[in-house]
C-alpha cells in the first residue's frame, strides 16, 4: 500500500507538470485547410470480420514471445517505464511497462482500445501485448516485465504530432465520434504529443494517417489527479452519460482535456459512435481485451460496463427528446 501512495505520488508530480502545459483548448470552429491523402476514419465494410486478437496488421507481424530481444535504449521520461528493443529479424519495437510500486499498467488498455478504434475504422500502428521477454542487455539475458509492443513498421513514416484543436477533420462525425469513444473508454491522456501523424505510400499516392497514439490512460475513471487506468472497479463505477443540455450531451468527465468535449458533442454524435461499437460481436470484445493479456472474468467485468454504454449512447437522442 506504501508503495502504491509513493508510486500515485511521483505520477501526480508528473501529471501536474505535464498538464500546466498540455491542458486542451476548444477545437476552432473552421476545419484546418484539408490535406491531401488526409485520413482520420474509413467506413469498415467488413467489421463482422476483423480480426480483434491479431489486429489489423495481423499475426505475422505480432512480436514472437520466444525470440530475445536485444535492449537499444531504455526510456527516460514519463510516467510508465519503457524500452526500445530490437528483435532477431532486426524489427525496432518500442515497449511500455508498468511503473514499479503499484501503478496502474497503461499496456494491456492501450492494445485493448487501439483494437477497438481500428476495428471500427481509425487506423492505428501495429500494437501487441506479451507479458513477458527475454532481453539481452550488458549484464547478459535475462527475463523483463512486458507489455505493449509497438513496431516501427517499414514504410509507416512518423512525420510528427498533429493537434487535436486544428486539423482538417475538426467537427465532422469521424473527429466527432472519436471524441466519443475515447470519453466511452474514459481516456485521459489526450494530449497532442499522443497525437501521429504517419505517412504511407499506397500505390502513387501518400496517404496521411491522423492517428491517436499512446492511448493506454483509459479503463479506469476520470479524475484530474493521478486518475486510475485498466481498473475495473474505478470503471465500473465512473458515470457516462450525465444528461443533455442546450444541444450538447453533457459527460461526467474531470479530466485535463475536457474543453474538447464541452458544449461540443451532440446526441447525433454519440448515436454516431455508439452504433459503430453496437456492431461488434461478442467474439471480437472478448478477442480485444484477450490480445491485451486480459484474464477472461476481468475482461467481462469491462465489457459489461462498454455495452452499458453503447446502450445508453444509442438511447441519448430519446433522453434529449424527454428532456
Amino acid at each position: 500500500m506504501r508503495d502504491r501512495v509513493s508510486a500515485v505520488l511521483v505520477a501526480i508530480v508528473i501529471v501536474i507538470g505535464g498538464a500546466a502545459c498540455a491542458r486542451a483548448k476548444r477545437p476552432i470552429v473552421q476545419p484546418a485547410a484539408a490535406v491531401p491523402g488526409a485520413i482520420l476514419w474509413q467506413q469498415p465494410a467488413d467489421l463482422a470480420e476483423r480480426d480483434l486478437y491479431n489486429g489489423p496488421w495481423g499475426a505475422r507481424r505480432a512480436p514472437d514471445p520466444k525470440a530475445i530481444y536485444t535492449l537499444v535504449e531504455r526510456k527516460h521520461s514519463g510516467v510508465n517505464l519503457g524500452m526500445t528493443v530490437v528483435d532477431p529479424q532486426g524489427r525496432e519495437w518500442s515497449v511500455k511497462q508498468p511503473y514499479p510500486s503499484g501503478l496502474d499498467d497503461e499496456g494491456p488498455a492501450e492494445v485493448v482500445l487501439s483494437r477497438v478504434l481500428s476495428a471500427v475504422g481509425y487506423p492505428q500502428p501495429p500494437v501487441y501485448y506479451l507479458r513477458t521477454f527475454s532481453l539481452k542487455d550488458d549484464w547478459g539475458v535475462h527475463t523483463e516485465t512486458g507489455g505493449r509492443f509497438r513496431l516501427k513498421e517499414e514504410g509507416l513514416n512518423d512525420a510528427g504530432p498533429w493537434q487535436w484543436e486544428e486539423n482538417p477533420f475538426v467537427g465532422t462525425k469521424p473527429y466527432q465520434g472519436l471524441l466519443v469513444l475515447l470519453t466511452m473508454f474514459n481516456s485521459t491522456d489526450l494530449k497532442n504529443s499522443n497525437n501521429t501523424l504517419y505517412e504511407r505510400r499506397n500505390g502513387d499516392r501518400t496517404e496521411r494517417w491522423y492517428v491517436v497514439r499512446d492511448i493506454g490512460s483509459a479503463l479506469g475513471d476520470t479524475n484530474g489527479i493521478a486518475a486510475r487506468k485498466n481498473h475495473a472497479e474505478s470503471f465500473e463505477r465512473h458515470p457516462f452519460i450525465l444528461g443533455v443540455s442546450n444541444g450538447y450531451v453533457e459527460f461526467k468527465s474531470h479530466g485535463w482535456y475536457r474543453a474538447l468535449v464541452e458544449a461540443r458533442i451532440t446526441p447525433d454524435d454519440v448515436v454516431w459512435a455508439s452504433t459503430l461499437l453496437s456492431r461488434l460481436t461478442d467474439r471480437q470484445w472478448r478477442d480485444a481485451f484477450r490480445a491485451g493479456g486480459y484474464e477472461p472474468q476481468v475482461a467481462e467485468r469491462f465489457i459489461r460496463k462498454l455495452r452499458d454504454k453503447v446502450r445508453q449512447g444509442q438511447e441519448v437522442t430519446r433522453r434529449a427528446a424527454v428532456r
